[in-house]
């Protein structure tokens, strides 16, 4: 008996044995997928010492020609086939603590290394991250219930039912009211909005209207403008310490109406990264590359033009990448990326696209577009088709870039060989003195007949002259220069020249003693042909409106203009990032990892790049976009780090509905961010209650699976243009240049310039947060408390902060006081007792009857306020803003009452 039950036992252990045996053949045969099995644990226990910084022993595993190429000790580590000849794997089982990897650091786990074994046995295939390979369209996945509204919600509930999940009932109409506005227009609705919606007897069909309409409002552009200019690091001023003014707010009009207009977004990219290469540039395209010059601009003393424009334009290449792809490509400046694809050479290359414009770093800020009103548009239209019939069509785009944006001229800073003149603090201007020269350097003078010059002189009797070659040079013309008190143009006609040359600029004056004085100041020169058609009858009237529209007194509006062939920068990799330091030379080019994407017709300069940025095989862009659209309505995005979508990026935690939403963007909705935004307001995800059950705290406690609506603490901008629309003073003036509501003293320091905060008048002061003027070096104190960028560099999202301080602006800063004392003015206007003023008031922020428990709560704080105001009319008379007037302690009280209110949770969160 107990030798059968022996052998049944002996049988038993043969059968598991056999089992395990056949498990481990077939785990041995099954294949290794690199992108979720492998590259993980390359990232996090080998590629800080085998990266593209660190390449220790001349191993890498960050591309796999690297890591399969002959190491240092000249062998490859890795054997494609052969884990056993493969020093790679000895390493990892390896005893020996001086032999074992990683390093100094605990060993790899027995799955870690079975997967890696297995992986070379297979071949050592590599794979390419998900963010990296071109969106394809995705199925949408079956699930059980017939709870979604759209596609878009079948991926949420599948990963519900997964997790054994269910969603959230639709939350109630005031709710979803509140909640929609303030995603599709940054505030709230029209009363006769609002009112349609809560009393249709078709929800559903009255939901569809709604939207239709937030999404025609023209609110809508300005509420996803501001979204926009954080990406673009708009601001009013140019940064750095002097932080001066900067005329550029005609870009964040262009940037409202592009959205207002439903612009597609491939052409919202194109516009702004190339607007200005068009054939026939539109003044809206030229307007829209100031996404490139909202750069920051360093006019201070003694800094180097050359080294503040070549950081901004390495501005220009993190902007692009971290803004419009979600990729962190900026430590590529100084080293191949730790892990992602991309080699230190390829950020040069990039770089390329962008170090070919006509910006310099000088304090007028050159290129700027000139900004004509419809009399004078209609003269440069009249002078243009008068150029083309005497000249030829060439000849009139040239003199139209000409007149639009001063282009392209010779900045006087530029200039060298100085003899008895100066660079003004070494960035302003050319400064001449008595008997004094300096060097235009490789000037294209080919059929050049004409120098226009901007210049300001303060003695007469002067001479200047131009020479080739040098300042002895034969001179091609001289002149007397007259007093200007201002900068002033002046034309100099010569013979025409051929070839490119040096030019020499010469001045003296024999009856200025001073040798040490200052005379002549230079801006700018430009070398051109003069103006044609001498025989036609129409010449003289047609070259004074020339002079008029060149002397043009305009705003202006700093643009994006490329070089002429004869100005083009040569390119070369800066050695560890360092400017100073420059290494071999390249030529434009996206990383080879990308380069896929690159259209065959795609010309080798910004319209180039813009074309592969839009082209629908890149992977980044569209997925970018839509992360960007989901996070602002769910407060994170599928991809919560929506600045890196790369490996070190955080995991989306539905990929398939990223890549499905992507491929809808581009293929189905044609770029339209109206059409996309619609699909996801409609989703019955979105429209869920936010109430969070015990079992979503224990199993979802983030919401990363949306079994429920999501909580979000308003932007700054929502919280401002939310308070101003219930308090019933929202303006509804848009564009133009920004305004400034109230800001206390103290705030501003401007040393360089004096410039003071000056509070606006009117309904200016009532305008919507996107309006306010934003100054780099001190933004809009409340606008900082509540998480706003400071837009001194792209800013991909906002990370949201709970700090005191944001309870202390919403309380007691001068604006929501004001606005407090407008709401108390509002519900004032209510008859009857003070308990029904209070049930309207929050009516108004909440659009649903207050329940009597919160009702009661402020029936107190107002009766504990009139007693106190009642005994303190200084107080009183202090809240109300009227010091030397007697106040009522009625008035004072709902004041309070109404500044509780608007400092509710529920106010300042959507939810």
């Amino acid at each position: 008996m107990f030798k059968g039950k022996r052998n049944l036992l002996l049988s038993g252990f043969i059968v598991l044995a056999i089992g395990l045996l056949a498990f481990s053949f077939f785990a041995a045969d099954k294949e290794i997928d690199f992108n979720s099995q492998v590259k993980p644990i390359l990232n996090k226990k080998c590629i800080a010492c085998h990266g593209g910084v660190k390449q220790q022993g001349g191993f890498s595993v960050l591309f796999r020609e690297e890591a399969m190429a002959v190491t240092k000790s000249g062998k490859p580590a890795i054997v494609p086939g052969h884990p056993g000849e493969s020093e790679f794997i000895k390493r990892l089982n390896s005893n020996d603590p001086e032999e074992r990897m990683p390093y100094k650091h605990p060993p790899l786990s027995g799955d870690e290394i079975d997967i890696l074994t297995a992986w070379v046995k297979q071949g050592a295939k590599w794979g390419k991250h998900w963010a990296y390979v071109s969106v394809a369209p995705t199925p949408v996945p079956e699930v059980a219930s017939d709870w979604g509204r759209n596609d878009l919600d079948k991926f949420i509930l599948a990963k519900l039912e997964e997790n054994k999940l269910k969603p959230s009932p639709t939350a109630d109409r005031s709710t979803l009211l509140r909640r929609v506005s303030l995603d599709l227009i940054g505030t709230y609705p029209s009363a006769q909005l609002a009112k349609f919606y809560l009393q249709s007897k078709d929800e559903q069909k009255a939901y569809s209207i709604l939207v239709d309409s937030l999404l025609a409002s023209p609110k809508y552009g300005e509420r996803w403008a501001t979204m926009w200019l954080d990406i673009a690091r708009y601001a009013d001023t140019k940064g750095y310490e002097s932080d001066p003014n900067r005329n550029i707010w005609s870009y964040r009009d262009w940037v409202i109406k592009a959205y207002n207009n439903d612009m597609p977004y491939n052409q919202f990219v194109t516009d702004q990264i190339a607007g200005d290469l068009f054939p026939n540039p539109t003044d809206a395209q030229y307007i829209a590359t100031a996404f490139s010059r909202n750069t920051p601009t360093n006019d201070e003393g003694g800094t180097n033009n050359e080294e503040f424009r070549t950081a901004a334009v390495l501005d220009r290449v993190n902007t692009t990448w971290e803004g419009l792809m979600g990729t962190t490509f900026a430590c590529v400046q100084c080293h191949a990326h730790p892990y992602d694809p991309f080699k230190h050479e390829e950020y040069y290359r990039f770089m390329s696209y962008f170090n070919n414009t006509r910006d310099e770093d000088v304090a007028a800020e050159y290129p700027v577009f000139k900004n004509f009103n419809d009399s004078l548009r209609h003269n440069l239209n009249r002078l243009t088709d008068f150029v083309t019939q005497v000249s030829g069509k060439s000849r009139a785009n040239q003199m139209q870039l000409f007149l639009k944006t001063g282009q392209p001229a010779i900045n006087s800073t530029t200039a060298d060989e100085l003899s008895n003149s100066v660079i003004g603090n070494h960035n302003i201007a050319l400064f001449f003195k008595n008997r004094s020269s300096a060097r235009l350097k490789a000037v294209d003078l080919e059929n050049v007949d004409e120098l226009i010059v901007r210049y300001r002189c303060t003695k007469p009797n002067g001479t200047m002259s131009l020479h080739l070659g040098s300042p002895d040079g034969p001179i091609l013309k001289s002149w007397k220069t007259e007093i200007s008190e201002k900068h002033q143009i002046f034309t100099i006609d010569f013979a025409k020249q051929r070839g490119i040359h040096d030019v020499y600029l010469k001045y003296s004056n024999p009856g200025v003693k001073n040798p040490d004085e200052f005379i002549v100041y230079f801006d700018w020169f430009y070398f051109t042909q003069q103006f044609p058609g001498k025989d036609h009858p129409q010449y003289a009237a047609n070259k004074k409106l020339f002079t008029e529209l060149m002397n043009a007194s305009v705003s202006t509006t700093p643009v994006m203009v490329e070089n002429p062939s004869a100005m083009r920068r040569k390119n070369y990799v800066f050695v560890r990032g360092a400017w100073t330091s420059k290494g071999k030379e390249v030529k434009v080019g996206v990383p080879n990892s990308l380069a896929f994407a690159m259209p065959a017709n795609a010309p080798n300069n910004r319209m180039g790049l813009a074309m592969w940025l839009t082209d629908k095989r890149n992977p980044l862009v569209s997925r970018t976009m839509v992360n960007r659209l989901w996070e602002q309505l769910y407060g994170t995005g599928l991809v919560e780090t929506l600045e890196d979508m790369g490996t070190q990026g955080m995991a989306p935690t539905h990929q398939e509905l990223l890549d499905f939403m992507a491929y809808q963007l581009m293929h189905k909705y044609n770029w339209s961010i109206k059409k996309m935004l619609r699909e996801m307001v409609m989703m019955a995800t979105y429209r869920q209650d936010s109430k969070l059950t015990n079992e979503l705290k224990e199993k979802d406690l983030f919401n990363k699976l949306y079994a429920r609506g999501s909580r979000v603490r308003l932007s700054a901008e929502q919280l401002r243009d939310q308070s101003l629309a219930v308090c019933g003073v929202l303006s509804n003036k848009m564009y133009g240049p920004p305004v400034m509501p109230w800001q206390p003293e103290g705030i501003w320091f401007s040393p360089y310039n004096g410039a003071k905060w000056k509070m606006s008048d009117g309904e200016d002061k009532y305008r919507r947060g996107i309006y306010t003027y934003w100054k780099r070096t001190a933004p809009y104190p409340s606008a900082i408390a509540f998480d706003g960028a400071s837009r001194v560099v792209c800013s991909p999202r906002r990370i949201r902060t709970n700090t005191p301080l944001q309870a202390l602006v919403t309380l007691n800063d001068s604006v929501y006081i004001d606005l407090a004392r407008k709401l108390a003015q509002r519900m004032d206007k209510i008859n009857g007792k003070a308990d029904a003023k209070i049930a309207k008031g929050y009516e108004m922020l909440m659009y649903k009857p207050i329940s009597p428990v919160k009702l009661k709560v402020f029936e107190n704080l107002y009766a504990k306020a009139l007693s106190a105001y009642g005994k303190d009319t200084s107080s009183a008379a202090l809240l109300m803003g009227e010091k030397d007037k007697h106040i009522k302690p009625e008035e004072a009280a709902m004041v309070l009452v109404a500044n509780a209110l608007l400092n509710l949770d529920e106010v300042i969160t959507k939810n």
